[in-house]
């Protein structure tokens, strides 16, 4: 029989949540509840995670980093300015001036690609896109087992054929951005446990399924659809040991919103939030242009969280955003287990 993919006591993952949420803190607790953490590599220095892998290494923990693989999309400038400027009116009230000169990065990938391979972890998953099945297969020759993120049957192919270990089959009620390799297409509703279904009959390769889970019932479905284990995102966005902001934990405990919506208009590239105004505001006219529009609006989205405004801040959640519990990591995840 074929070794896990996650060696953790429980089928439980802590899905990496990049920008702040995913924190070391939580990481360890999730670990020392039986689940499987991963730490959220993207958008974050390569000094900055050679510190958190260092932290989580001296536990004696297995633990996993996600890193997002470079797909810089091609950006129509004068689009670009225009949308700079309809977003005008929303830094003002910060003071702000927002550059109409598109912003490109790999998010340190070549850094961070080295820092994996000379100091090795047990499980590394890719977002956004597949890289050179080299950069695969010098991963798993450090002693990294390599996940790729999927949306769809054909991605889950290309990944195979990329050389990758297993699939993080992300179904579109996920929080946060979408895993699509095409940002531009339509992404249709599917529940994530026919998603596992549909993947699982067309792929040999082990999966951990995410998105959309609301209470232990959505993990044993996900298990019996065919996921080696669940990871969780949302769910955890209340627990002590995260680090999601202010704002936005006042957000999803918030009445007012009674909906997540997959929108373009804070990065440019598909992602599920708790739809606000800026949301209503700007979809219209959001771009295709990932992450230009990140940084575009990363300064404004920073000045919204620290003014407690989350009618312009990005309140990523999935949509069972409603279950997510307040208190320690520990008891989330032995509820999720039915412990």
């Amino acid at each position: 029989m074929e070794e896990p993919l996650l060696k953790s006591r429980l089928p439980i993952a802590a899905a990496p949540m990049a920008g702040g949420p995913t924190t070391t803190a939580l990481a360890l607790a999730v670990a020392e509840a039986g689940g499987f953490p991963f730490l959220a590599g993207g958008y974050k220095a390569p000094d900055a995670l050679a510190v958190e892998i260092r932290q989580l290494q001296a536990s004696g923990h297995p633990f996993g980093v996600n890193l997002f693989v470079p797909a810089p999309a091609k950006v129509d400038e004068e689009a670009f300015r225009g949308y700079a400027e309809e977003l005008q009116p929303e830094a003002d009230r910060y003071g702000m001036k927002l550059d109409p000169v598109p912003v490109q990065d790999n998010d340190f990938w070549d850094q961070k690609l080295a820092l994996l391979m000379q100091d090795p972890v047990p499980v590394v998953s890719l977002t956004f896109a597949l890289p050179e099945p080299a950069a695969i297969a010098a991963l798993q020759r450090a002693g990294s087992r390599v996940l790729a993120s999927v949306t769809t049957t054909a991605e889950a192919h290309r990944a195979k054929a990329a050389g990758v270990d297993g699939l993080v089959v992300q179904g579109p009620s996920a929080g946060g951005h979408s895993a699509t390799f095409n940002p531009e297409r339509r992404i249709d509703p599917v529940s994530t446990e026919d998603l596992v279904r549909t993947v699982r009959a067309e792929s040999s390769l082990p999966i951990i399924a995410a998105g959309g889970v609301d209470g232990p019932g959505t993990i044993r479905g996900l298990l019996d659809a065919g996921a080696e284990a669940a990871a969780v995102g949302t769910l955890l966005l209340l627990a002590d040991e995260a680090g999601t902001s202010a704002t936005h934990r006042a957000a999803l405990a918030d009445a007012a919103y009674t909906e997540t919506i997959l929108t373009r208009s804070f990065t440019g590239r598909p992602a599920r939030a708790l739809r606000n105004g800026f949301i209503d505001r700007h979809e219209a006219h959001a771009l295709n242009a990932y992450p230009s529009v990140h940084h575009l609006t990363r300064g404004l989205r920073q000045a919204a969280g620290k003014a407690g405004d989350s009618d312009t801040l990005h309140l990523w959640a999935g949509t069972g955003w409603r279950s997510a519990p307040v208190g320690p990591a520990s008891g989330i995840i032995g509820w999720l287990a039915g412990e």
